[in-house]
């Protein structure tokens, strides 16, 4: 069956999907989303959603337009996601698109969003606007991964990161605690931290490491909400967790499990969960089938005194993930598996 898109079309959308990267870490809670306005098969103008209570993409592509001395009148929009049509911290981007006069706009992916869920379409379609979507859909969907399992499921996708030597060994007790992996290593970690909401670890990371949790190797805006799995109450009330001024939620005797936990985050429109906790606090989610993401950097370095980590291929294929593409993270190489 032949294609209802247009090689043009498609390399259209393929930019508003480029140019929708230009807010990733930047938007949480709202989803990445890239416009493009072309007029007389030429781009006049591009937009993208850049930081939260920022002008949304479509509103950005037509200030941009105006911005450069073209006339958004007659143009088509590709948008990356359906239009909203209610007011949140901007207008209804549906108002802008025919504010404009913008004759068709051509969709990716419907916006699940109780708030929009197909509203989006329908008043720009009463108002005689050409409407159409499908157009890389699924490319769409896993650039918003996060929005759209949140949409779904009402809690966060989860990730976790961790870190092993070449005999999978997490920890070398021979030594102080210490990181082992590359300086690039680190910095493509701190841009995964950048790209979640919060971040998880156990009691037992914080007693070893002392961790901030914090995001510093990158340029950012905002930092995580960190979180501390720590039913004994058993970490030092002076740890930097704790001490730094920065939110943390200290999960103590009060602790109802990992499932109310991520239900509770959902609540705070906590999208995207990133555990870096050790094997005991990993193997939790995994053995509670909570794990959506898993990346596993393994190093070249060998500790002396090992603690291993005790998840293989059979743990984590039984949480129901699937191997992907390895990764190369500065010296290290990075399985990743997804659900």
């Amino acid at each position: 069956m032949a294609s209802p898109w247009t090689a043009a079309e498609v390399g259209f959308m393929r930019r508003a999907l480029d140019v929708a990267e230009r807010g990733r870490g930047r938007v949480s809670p709202n989803p990445l989303v890239g416009c493009v306005l072309v007029k007389e098969g030429q781009v006049i103008a591009e937009g993208w959603h850049d930081h939260l209570g920022g002008l949304h993409a479509e509103q950005m592509a037509i200030h941009d337009a105006e911005k450069n001395g073209f006339s958004p009148n007659g143009a088509t929009a590709f948008v990356t996601l359906e239009p909203c049509n209610h007011f949140g911290r901007t207008p209804p981007c549906t108002e802008a698109l025919m504010w404009a006069g913008v004759k068709e706009v051509i969709v990716a992916h419907p916006d699940p969003n109780p708030t929009v869920r197909g509203s989006g379409f329908e008043v720009l379609e009463s108002a005689g606007i050409e409407v159409r979507f499908g157009l890389l859909e699924k490319e769409a969907r896993s650039q918003m991964r996060p929005f759209m399992h949140w949409c779904t499921h009402r809690r966060p996708m989860v990730t976790v990161k961790m870190a092993v030597d070449c005999n999978g060994s997490v920890d070398d007790r021979s030594a102080e605690a210490q990181r082992f992996t590359s300086e690039a290593c680190l910095d493509r970690v701190h841009q995964l931290r950048k790209e979640c909401d919060a971040i998880l670890v156990g009691a037992e990371t914080v007693e070893r490491d002392d961790p901030t949790l914090t995001i510093r190797r990158v340029e950012t805006d905002r930092q995580p909400l960190r979180i501390v799995i720590d039913p004994n109450n058993r970490i030092n009330p002076r740890s930097a967790l704790l001490q730094d001024g920065l939110e943390t939620l200290h999960m103590t005797s009060n602790f109802r499990g990992l499932e109310a936990l991520l239900n509770q985050l959902g609540d705070r429109e906590i999208q995207r969960l990133l555990v870096e906790g050790g094997p005991t606090t990993v193997q939790q989610f995994l053995q509670a089938g909570l794990v959506d993401e898993f990346f596993l950097v393994e190093s070249s370095v060998e500790h002396v005194d090992p603690v291993p980590s005790k998840i293989d291929d059979s743990m984590l294929q039984q949480a129901g993930l699937v191997r992907g593409s390895n990764e190369q993270w500065g010296d290290e190489t990075v399985q990743f598996w997804s659900r």
